[in-house]
């Protein structure tokens, strides 16, 4: 189990969905949630000196107002190291769009691309491939 789980996207649905099978599949003691990437920016920036208090994992969708996911990926190159050295970004979109999945890969602080929504099965296969680094 994560201790701190984000999850960014700017749909409510989506956001108690995942918020309901992180909880329920026992992935994460807490989760936090963003209903913007500039929110969740804000967050980051501010825990920045408090590592105990970044999310491990940060689920972030693509599509999103203001600003999207990639460029969301964009503003989180230039926050401090100790943000980097905790937190691990997930990709969560209901994208079918090959250049999305494209762009999301080559991200160097993207380290998987899930298709929405956030379900049990997924969360098992997620935590198998981040505990054995597959």
């Amino acid at each position: 189990m994560y201790k701190k789980v984000m999850v960014v996207d700017d749909n409510q649905i989506d956001l108690y969905v995942a918020e309901i099978s992180l909880k329920r599949n026992s992935f994460a003691a807490e989760v936090v949630i963003k209903n913007s990437a500039i929110a969740a920016l804000e967050y980051l920036e501010s825990a920045a000196d408090t590592p105990e208090e970044l999310p491990q994992l940060i689920f972030l969708d693509i599509n999103m107002p203001e600003i999207n996911g990639f460029e969301f990926l964009e503003a989180f190159q230039h926050l401090p190291s100790s943000i980097h050295n905790v937190c691990v970004i997930m990709m969560l979109s209901s994208s079918i769009d090959p250049e999305d999945y494209k762009k999301a890969e080559e991200n160097r602080f993207v380290k998987r691309f899930l298709n929405k929504p956030l379900v049990k099965e997924k969360l098992k296969e997620l935590l198998l491939e981040l505990e054995y680094g597959s």
